[in-house]
């Protein structure tokens, strides 16, 4: 084979090189174009759920901390009221409660008194509820819910828990030690034990 074939023969294997590269790099820049607007709709979507995120957020915020303050104030004359605060730990959210007044933050479980707490756990646990979709039956059965609510408050509370039931339509169960508790009670049953018997008696 002369040189002229040879140079020939090398410069058809190399427009055949040239082609494919060609036709990979084509290939490549249209994979290019398809992954920045698959990243571009990325983007979108998680713009889309921060902001519906931080919507719930407000929302939860607003129902939560309202509910909850609303009992507080319902039971004492000088409340608290619950700051509810969505922090990013560890790259997830979580919840942070606080009880406010005058400004101040205080942790609910180390500073508060007087029985603050177990107001706040049941406008909690009314609040959890009232978000579930669909909703559970409206019966919430209650084991001495303000076991450490000062007796100066507990008339308020049993009028608190009496307005809640007619307003969303919720049946309380309550087992308590408290006679002034179930002042408002729609019906009261004594619990007592003879002889190895429960016996039970309407009030």
């Amino acid at each position: 084979m002369s040189d002229i074939q040879q140079l020939r023969h090398k410069l058809e294997r190399q427009k055949g090189q040239k082609f494919q590269i060609e036709k990979s790099l084509t290939a490549l820049q249209e994979q290019l174009s398809e992954k920045k607007r698959s990243l571009r709709r990325h983007e979108q979507a998680r713009e889309i759920v921060r902001e519906v995120g931080m919507k719930t957020q407000e929302q939860l915020q607003f129902h939560i901390s309202d509910i909850t303050s609303l009992a507080l104030e319902a039971v004492f004359p000088d409340p608290y009221e619950l700051a509810v605060e969505f922090v990013q730990r560890r790259n997830k959210t979580e919840c942070d409660l606080y009880f406010v007044r005058d400004e101040n933050k205080v942790d609910p479980l180390t500073a508060s008194g007087v029985g603050a707490v177990d107001v706040a756990a049941f406008a909690l646990r009314i609040a959890s509820w009232s978000m579930l979709q669909p909703r559970t039956r409206n019966t919430i059965i209650l084991d001495e819910p303000f076991r450490f609510l000062s007796r100066n408050y507990q008339e308020q509370a049993s009028i608190m828990l009496k307005e809640i039931s007619q307003r969303l339509g919720l049946q309380f169960i309550i087992v308590t030690h408290e006679e002034t508790l179930i002042e408002h009670a729609d019906k009261v049953f004594q619990v007592s034990i003879r002889k190895g018997k429960s016996k039970i008696v309407e009030i």
